[in-house]
């Protein structure tokens, strides 16, 4: 049994054991398995739960037992008894800090079989062998699919075999001159190149460009499952019902031609405006770049109000969500969360925006004769846009008032005028 995957019939084998208060090394032994194999499992496995107590109440604030603080809610002045006896303690206290459970930190690391579980209200952590099973399988269904190889060793791919293509060198000869530079097969180099991983295009090497064209999925960079793990579109709505404050902005990517300049978009869902910053590459850095940026033009308190909350797609150039999160000396500065895989229509205003965009950038316009300052101008005219959902509303002026619009003009954005909007291509045209 060595070397073998935990199957689903252990893995219920391991919650049941868990539920009979048997340690790990019982039920280690019970599935013959080494007993660091069930602890990772369990671990790694575990899903949290908002489940609190029968009869008390849910508040979970380190302080509660201690705190003798009254009158939070503003518009309840006539309410005398104690703030921590009331359900909306954690939601209204500035000073709330979140008890974690110390027994969760060891093992068996899970609630599983606690003798305190029908009476806790922290927070608390299950190990279910059949949701261990469906995220088994889908982290197996990820690693088997995608580009194997780090962004890194896609640079320095692009570094040697573009300039060289591009001089009228073949794949193969480049390969044979440079064995000792790459180990992959030079049917994965064209598989790449057709589906702009490097910027070198079909079109620059003539003898492709005559074959008949296969039907094929496209391809992008193997993304780390891991990136994921307490950032899923469940976790994001548990984080919103304990925070209701936070807005939400939505992030995602809108492709010009295949190996081209791409568009970063945030689209604040509170008033309708959308940010989009040009991008040379559909790279994770690329992402981080534009994320310090606005960090260091907006400084740390309008940046954490701006974009403490972030949700986006399972995209490759979102895979790195910590640079996102904290800044160089690791101060957190947003959360950051993903939609499910194929749900575009949990970021819905996002995709409906790009509509607009459309209309001036159809699908299969290149971006490369754009620069920031066209961007720019798109987005004044999307902003200034009257939309029926914002009561007729543009979106430029919700965010002016809830913001001010300083960052916007410092960003390029500005206000045009109802009559002089223009959404076709002839906008960017009129400006060449």
């Amino acid at each position: 049994m060595k070397n073998k995957h935990i199957t689903d019939a252990e893995r219920l084998e391991i919650e049941h054991g868990l539920r009979k208060r048997r340690s790990i090394n019982e039920i280690a032994a019970k599935i013959d398995k080494h007993r660091s194999t069930v602890s990772r499992e369990i671990q790694s496995r575990k899903t949290p739960s908002n489940k609190g107590a029968y009869g008390r109440l849910t508040n979970r604030c380190i302080h509660r037992k201690s705190c003798k603080k009254i009158q939070l809610c503003e518009d309840k002045p006539d309410c005398v008894r104690r703030c921590s006896r009331c359900r909306l303690c954690n939601s209204r206290c500035q000073e709330f800090e979140e008890q974690v459970c110390e027994k969760l930190s060891k093992a068996p690391y899970v609630c599983n079989g606690c003798k305190e579980e029908l009476k806790c209200v922290i927070r608390k952590q299950y190990y279910l062998h059949n949701l261990a099973e469906q995220q088994y399988h889908q982290v197996l269904k990820e690693s088997r699919s995608g580009a194997n190889i780090s962004e890194k060793e896609l640079l320095a791919m692009n570094k040697l075999f573009s300039p060289l293509i591009r001089r009228g060198q073949s794949v193969h000869h480049i390969l044979v001159n440079n064995p000792d530079r790459f180990t992959v097969n030079e049917k994965t180099i064209y598989r790449y190149i057709a589906d702009g991983l490097l910027s070198v295009k079909n079109g620059d090497m003539p003898r492709i460009c005559k074959l008949r064209p296969r039907r094929k999925k496209s391809i992008e960079h193997k993304v780390d499952s891991k990136c994921r793990i307490g950032r899923t579109y469940q976790n994001y709505q548990k984080f919103i019902e304990d925070s209701p404050g936070l807005n939400t902005v939505e992030i995602d990517s809108v492709l010009g031609r295949i190996g081209d300049k791409v568009l970063l978009t945030l689209m604040f869902t509170n008033c309708g405006l959308m940010l989009a910053f040009i991008r040379d590459r559909n790279n994770s850095q690329s992402v981080i770049d534009i994320f310090n940026q606005l960090w260091e033009i907006a400084g740390a308190d309008l940046f954490k109000n701006l974009f403490g909350l972030l949700l986006t797609d399972n995209g490759s150039e979102f895979s790195n969500p910590g640079a996102l999160e904290f800044d160089i000396k690791n101060n957190r500065r947003s959360h950051l969360f993903y939609c499910d895989p194929r749900a575009a229509y949990q970021k819905p205003h996002v995709e409906r925006n790009h509509e607009l965009i459309r209309q001036i950038l159809p699908k299969g316009t290149s971006f490369d004769n754009l620069e920031q300052k066209d961007i720019n101008k798109i987005l004044s005219h999307v902003n200034s846009y009257s939309r029926p959902i914002h009561n007729d509303k543009a979106p430029y002026d919700l965010f002016s008032f809830i913001y001010g619009s300083q960052i916007l003009k410092t960003l390029g954005i500005e206000r045009i005028h109802s009559n002089n909007i223009i959404l076709k291509p002839e906008l960017i045209r009129k400006q060449e």
